[in-house]
């Protein structure tokens, strides 16, 4: 879970810095916002876990 949480970011990420849509850009920062939230939840036994 941890890696994907972790793709997702870095791909809403790569998004966003050519998505000119505004429309687009929003869905793209909420769903970035909701990975990084994910993220900030685990705990760090489950990161380690993960790896």
């Amino acid at each position: 879970m941890y890696r994907i949480i972790i793709a997702n970011i870095e791909r809403f990420q790569k998004l966003l810095e050519t998505e000119t849509d505004a429309t687009k850009r929003a869905m793209e920062a909420r769903l970035l916002a909701e990975e990084e939230a994910k993220l900030k939840s685990l705990s760090a036994a489950d990161k380690t876990k993960m790896l």
